[in-house]
């Protein structure tokens, strides 16, 4: 998924995508598309059938320490940390 795809399913310009998305979540579209890609991690994780690498190959993301960047700046911890505080509750 990148902005080049979803703007041309939505029939519109990149500019107008970008100022769209901006107007209705303060975010850029690449922060807005990293943001989905992450909560779509965390739903992952949640289920238990994917260990952290194969999450971050499904979501499109080929590096290990920039998943763990994003992930962090998303929930605060990184993954392996957020597994380790769910099994603990």
């Amino acid at each position: 998924m990148n902005i080049s795809y979803i703007a041309a399913q939505l029939n519109m310009s990149h500019s107008t995508l970008y100022r769209k998305i901006k107007a209705l979540t303060n975010l850029t579209a690449n922060e807005f598309i990293r943001k989905v890609r992450i909560n779509f991690a965390e739903q992952l994780l949640l289920t238990g059938q994917y260990n952290i690498s194969e999450i971050m190959y499904r979501i499109g993301i080929n590096s290990s320490s920039y998943f763990r960047q994003c992930f962090k700046e998303e929930f605060g911890m990184n993954p392996s940390e957020y597994l380790q505080k769910l099994k603990e509750s």
